[in-house]
C-alpha cells in the first residue's frame, strides 16, 4: 500500500476514528485502525466491540492498494508530529513507513484478517434521514443533561424518540432533564431507542456541514449513522443502551404561573458573576423574581457575597424566592443560540422550566436549602 495524503486531512480523520478505539483490551487489535487504500480513496475503521467507525477520506493520492491494521494512539500521535503539509504512508508486510518531510517513521502493526468485521451501511434499512444543521444542535442540546456512570444505566444514555417527521432527543441525570426536538425526513411511525452518549459525541464530529445528509438506521439491539460528507461519508454503529428510559413526559410541568422572557446572554453573565462566591460545598445561587427586577445573589462564608440586579420588563404572577445549581442552569444557557428564553415557575421546591420556542425544554430541580 503506498498513499499519499494530506496532513491535516488524516490527521483531523485519525483522531475522529480514534475515538471508538478501546482503550484498556487485552486484545491488541481492538487498539488499532484499519486502513484500506482502494478506489482512489483510503477508509479508516476501528471499533471496541460495542461501537464501530468506518470513515473515507477523499484528500489522499493512492499509488498502490493495499491494507494495513496499525496501533491507532501512536499513528495519531507521529501524523500529529509532522509539520509538512503531505504524508507518505507506504505499508509493507504487517508494518507502515510514516514519511514527511525530514521524519520517517516505521511502525509496526497486524495482520488485518485479524481486525473485526465493520457493518456496512445499507440505504435499505433507515428509518429517517436529518440535515446536519438540524442533527447537530439536537445532540448539543440534549447531551450535556445525561447521566454520566450512573447506577440506572438506562439514563447513561439519550433517548431517540420519532414520532412520524418529529423528532425528539431527550436526556436526564436526574436533577435535569432536558429535550430538544426537530424535524426528519422519510420517517413513518413510531421509533424509541436509548443511544450512548459517547456515540452522539461521535456523531457530532463527524457532521460537518450544516446541509449534510444524515441517514438514521435503528433495529432491535443496534442504531446506526450514516453521514455523507462532501469530503467523503462516514459509518458509525452502536449498540443501544439497554432499559427503559423514564417517562418523561410526566416530568415537564404543565401549571407553571409564574413567568417572564429575559435575554439569554445577560442572565448567563448574571449566573457566571453570582457563582463566583459558591463553593463546591454551597454550590447554590438564590434568583429572587419581583415584578420589575431579578435579583440573583450567592453567599459563602469564608469568602464573602455577591448580590447581581437585572431589570425585568414582563414578570407574570407573585414574587418567587428559588435556589439553583448555576452550573446545571448555565450549562442550558451555552448550548441554545435564540436571544430571549422564558422562565417558568409553580413554586420555590417545584421545578423550573425554560424554554426556547416548541425546539427546546429544560427543566431543573431547584435545591432546597
Amino acid at each position: 500500500m503506498k498513499v499519499i495524503c494530506d496532513q491535516a486531512a488524516l490527521s483531523d480523520a485519525l483522531g475522529v476514528v480514534g475515538g471508538v478505539v478501546a482503550r484498556r483490551t487485552p486484545t491488541p487489535v481492538l487498539t488499532c485502525v484499519r486502513l484500506t487504500a482502494q478506489d482512489g480513496q483510503l477508509a479508516m475503521a476501528a471499533t471496541d466491540t460495542e461501537a464501530s467507525l468506518r470513515l473515507v477520506l477523499d484528500k489522499v493520492e493512492v499509488e498502490k492498494d493495499g491494507e494495513l491494521l496499525i496501533p491507532a494512539n501512536k499513528l495519531l500521535q507521529i501524523i500529529r508530529a509532522c509539520d509538512s503539509a503531505t504524508i507518505t504512508l507506504n505499508g509493507k508486510g504487517h508494518h507502515v513507513q510514516i514519511v514527511s518531510e525530514g521524519s520517517n517513521f516505521k511502525l509496526n502493526g497486524y495482520d488485518p484478517a485479524e481486525a473485526p468485521e465493520i457493518p456496512e451501511f445499507n440505504p435499505d434499512d433507515v428509518d429517517c434521514t436529518v440535515e446536519g444543521g438540524t442533527l447537530v444542535p439536537l445532540v448539543a442540546r440534549s447531551l450535556f443533561a445525561a447521566a454520566d456512570e450512573h447506577s440506572r444505566y438506562a439514563i447513561n444514555g439519550v433517548l431517540f424518540d420519532r414520532t412520524e417527521k418529529k423528532l425528539r432527543f431527550v436526556a436526564t441525570d436526574g436533577r435535569r432533564l432536558a429535550v430538544a426536538a426537530g424535524d426528519c425526513e422519510q420517517g413513518e411511525g413510531d421509533r424509541r431507542c436509548i443511544v450512548p452518549s459517547k456515540a452522539l459525541s461521535l456523531v457530532r464530529q463527524l457532521v460537518r456541514s450544516a446541509d449534510t445528509t444524515v441517514s438514521i438506521s435503528v433495529n432491535d439491539h443496534h442504531v446506526t449513522f450514516h453521514v455523507d460528507e462532501a469530503t467523503g461519508p462516514s459509518t458509525l454503529t452502536t449498540t443501544l443502551v439497554e432499559g427503559k428510559f423514564p417517562p418523561f413526559e410526566d416530568v415537564i410541568p404543565k401549571d407553571q404561573d409564574k413567568r417572564c422572557t429575559i435575554d439569554r446572554e445577560v442572565l448567563r453573565s448574571a449566573i457566571v458573576r453570582a457563582a463566583l462566591l459558591t463553593s463546591e460545598e454551597s454550590r447554590s445561587v438564590c434568583m429572587k423574581f419581583e415584578n420589575e427586577q431579578l435579583t440573583l445573589s450567592s453567599h459563602e462564608p469564608e469568602m464573602g457575597e455577591a448580590v447581581i440586579q437585572l431589570p425585568l420588563n414582563d414578570w407574570e404572577g407573585d414574587e418567587l424566592e428559588i435556589n439553583f445549581n448555576p452550573n446545571l442552569l448555565g450549562d442550558a444557557l451555552k448550548v441554545i443560540d435564540t436571544d430571549q428564553v422564558l422562565l417558568e415557575f409553580k413554586s420555590s421546591n417545584k421545578p423550573g422550566v425554560l424554554r426556547t420556542g416548541r425546539d427546546f425544554t429544560y427543566v431543573l430541580v431547584p435545591l432546597n436549602l
